[in-house]
């Protein structure tokens, strides 16, 4: 998952990007309105968490543009104010969710992933290919009943893989829907990390290389 972190609070928006990182989704940080308008017109992201009172170019103005060019992106409006007029009015701009400040770090969480799950095309709870088992709720994957010990970024490696059964997907694609901004696009992370996830996989071997192609699970 992919999330655009929007807030101008500087100790707060990288609290919440470090929280979110270690919950396994890439995510990037900006602390005013112009940069965040730059980062979705070149980035695509499932969810975006905005602050409302931003310099710049203001929260309601962002998601209005969002809503108005009706992209898959979800809105989840941060404010100081709780008040049932302001959510009534966040709503209103096209936000998808709206959570008052100060908020509990696992109701933001639990908030995200429910949001990235309307974002993205409807996948089954648990993923699944031969003997290999994922749940992303919890967390855990297992492979012949036998619990994987997966970094965050092979989790997300494999959960992107098992949700497209079938599917090549590219260095670059799985580049930017697991890593975030501070990934160096002319590395060799893909491969070094599906090289790891491979290891602890075990045979016989699931991942099938595409060449000049990419990855994919499963059959074409």
């Amino acid at each position: 998952m992919r999330v655009l972190v929007v807030e101008d609070f500087e100790v707060l928006a990288r609290s919440i990007g470090t929280g979110l990182r270690r919950e396994g989704m890439a995510v990037d940080v900006v602390l005013d309105g112009s940069a965040a308008c730059d980062r979705l017109a070149a980035t695509r992201y499932d969810v975006v968490i905005l602050d409302r009172d931003l310099p710049g170019v203001h929260g309601d103005e962002i998601c209005r543009r969002l809503a108005h060019d009706r992209c898959q992106t979800r809105v989840l409006m941060l404010t100081a104010s709780g008040t049932i007029e302001d959510r009534v009015h966040g709503l209103g701009l096209g936000a998808d969710d709206y959570l008052p400040k100060p908020f509990a770090f696992a109701e933001l969480v639990a908030r995200v992933r429910a949001l990235a799950r309307r974002a993205t095309p409807p996948v089954p709870p648990t993923l699944a290919y031969g003997d290999i088992t994922l749940d992303p709720a919890r967390r855990a994957a297992f492979r012949a009943g036998r619990r994987l010990d997966l970094s965050p970024r092979e989790f997300a490696l494999l959960e992107c893989l098992l949700a497209t059964p079938g599917l090549v997907l590219s260095a670059e694609e799985l580049l930017e829907r697991v890593w975030d901004e501070n990934a160096d696009p002319f590395s060799s992370a893909v491969k070094h990390t599906m090289h790891r996830l491979r290891a602890k996989l075990g045979d016989p071997p699931v991942i099938e290389t595409i060449r000049e192609g990419g990855y994919r699970i499963g059959p074409s």
